[in-house]
């Protein structure tokens, strides 16, 4: 089985680098770790991601579910392509039965380096839709019927809010009625108050989908870093979570009573793509069949606010 990977990195001498550079589309093959030579042409990568979203289906239809995972800061390309493949296990032990692409953004493997991965996101974020998502979105208008949904953890969910806002301001791609079904935010490194309704850099993020969930981990102490490097501004949404006033798309799962009764001693940031409760909520999450306020993994405290159990 390969591995599908759309890396918006450079490449010098032969290697990938924590530079941006152009987008290449890659099919890496079972154990090997993602380099240049294993990008292939474009209508090629989307036909293979296309085939593999139909799961165990025989038929034809063009149908299933394409899920775009975008890593966080302090990710090189051998923790990217481990991630990718521990983190695909764990959707189709939970039944997903579709296809799972990572986008792979520039970031360094050294936690130092946080501000640079930071203007490397923003610099990376447009390529995110114009050369991924907008790309699978052309065939749903062709002659396809999948839904696309998008996994972003850490600062991917920087990169993703960056990606949408973005989009909208290009006029090939505003022009298009794109959407993506499901954004699922995962320790999410952007400010709890930018996802708010009133606040513009959210704006195309809640129009481009169906709904957004965050999942918020008060006890995350990689988070807490990121807030001192931001000098103690700003709270995170991965910290924090939603704000009061976001809009009704907005679903705020606090996985607070989980992690401490299963991951003592944890960062409490990275822990969720093994754990079989959060990724079996994740793809109830992904599939849309029930209402928010019915999944299993799921319980609402006495202010209604959404626990994972």
């Amino acid at each position: 089985m390969k591995d599908f990977l759309i890396s918006a990195r450079r490449v010098r001498r032969g290697d990938f680098i924590a530079e941006p550079g152009p987008s290449r589309y890659l099919e890496v093959p079972a154990g090997e770790i993602p380099n240049p030579t294993h990008a292939v042409p474009r209508k090629q990568f989307v036909d293979a991601v296309l085939d593999d979203a139909q799961g165990s289906a025989t038929d034809d239809d063009c149908s299933g579910d394409i899920a775009v995972f975008v890593h966080g800061f302090n990710t090189s390309v051998e923790e990217l392509i481990d991630r990718h493949r521990q983190f695909r296990a764990a959707l189709a032990e939970a039944g997903f039965d579709g296809a799972l692409l990572s986008f792979d953004w520039p970031s360094a493997d050294v936690a130092i380096n946080y501000l640079e991965d930071r203007i490397d996101a923003k610099l990376s974020a447009f390529r995110l839709v114009s050369d991924g998502i907008a790309l699978l979105v052309r065939r749903q208008f062709l002659d396809c019927d999948f839904r696309l949904h998008v996994i972003a953890h850490s600062m991917g969910a920087f990169v993703v809010r960056e990606a949408f806002d973005d989009a909208d301001d290009r006029p090939g791609i505003a022009a298009t009625n794109w959407t993506v079904s499901q954004i699922c935010f995962v320790g999410a490194d952007v400010s709890s108050a930018s996802l708010s309704a009133r606040d513009a850099r959210s704006r195309s993020l809640y129009r481009h989908c169906t709904r957004l969930t965050n999942y918020q981990n008060p006890y995350d102490r990689i988070l807490k870093l990121s807030n001192v490097k931001r000098a103690g501004v700003a709270p995170r949404a991965g910290r924090r979570g939603l704000p009061d006033n976001a809009p009704q798309k907005g679903v705020n799962v606090n996985c607070a009573e989980h992690f401490a009764a299963n991951y003592p001693g944890d960062n409490g940031h990275s822990w969720y793509f093994t754990d079989k409760t959060f990724v079996k909520d994740l793809v109830t999450t992904l599939t849309g069949g029930l209402d928010r306020s019915v999944v299993a993994e799921r319980r609402f405290d006495t202010l209604g606010d959404l626990h994972l159990t």
